[in-house]
């Protein structure tokens, strides 16, 4: 078991296991599997509960009416570890042999992000208003167990005064797609501001001037 959380998983490690159907996004490994319906959605849950069992290694799970969204992350380390590939892959087989394709292209997720020159001071402050618990932080991120409230992490900065935009969104797609999304953006009225730390992120603009990052897991 020390050995599966030692290693850092990275995306060419999810290609190289072969896990086509799953992609590294903020905090872990995603999938999507196409169902048609929320019984044959139910079906599917229950089988990768059995597995995660089988496995002692659970997963997060969200049932939707025509779809099943897959999150796995080892838990006890904080991390992507190899115990969430073997589950990947056991379930990429359970839903592969009841017919439900997987929709690796349409995973994304968001996560916000807060400019702070004292992550001591305001660290806190928002870990009490998403969680109730002024403790709730992990390093730079408000860690929220419930999966109620959005990933909030602390990008360290110079003090400086406001107006300079302190908030801004990271949203996380896959590593095969974010060129597309920036494409899309650009085409819709943003600019691309600094993409010298492509490909794990690109900083577009609005017109207005507010900022968001499109962010993947590669080069991590």
């Amino acid at each position: 078991m020390a050995s599966d959380a030692g290693q850092r998983i990275t995306v060419h490690d999810v290609a190289d296991a072969g896990l086509g159907d799953w992609r590294l996004l903020a905090n872990g490994l995603h999938a999507r599997f196409r169902t048609g319906g929320m019984p044959a959605g139910l079906a599917l849950v229950a089988a990768v509960v059995a597995a995660a069992e089988e496995l002692d290694h659970h997963p997060d799970v969200d049932l939707r009416m025509t779809h099943v969204d897959v999150r796995s992350v080892s838990h006890d380390v904080g991390r992507v570890t190899r115990r969430d590939l073997r589950l990947a892959r056991r379930i990429s087989d359970i839903a592969a042999d009841e017919g439900f394709a997987a929709e690796p292209h349409a995973l994304a997720q968001v996560e916000v992000a807060l400019d702070t020159a004292d992550l001591a001071a305001v660290g806190p402050v928002w870990a009490a208003l998403l969680t109730g618990d002024a403790g709730a932080l992990d390093g730079n991120d408000v860690v929220d167990r419930s999966g109620r409230t959005p990933l909030l992490w602390f990008q360290g900065t110079d003090a400086h005064e406001v107006p300079r935009q302190r908030f801004h969104l990271d949203v996380w797609v896959p590593h095969d797609v974010a060129q597309a999304r920036v494409d899309a953006a650009v085409a819709a009225g943003a600019r691309v501001v600094d993409e010298s730390a492509a490909p794990s992120f690109v900083v577009l603009e609005d017109p207005e001037g507010n900022r968001a990052c499109v962010c993947t897991a590669l080069d991590r």
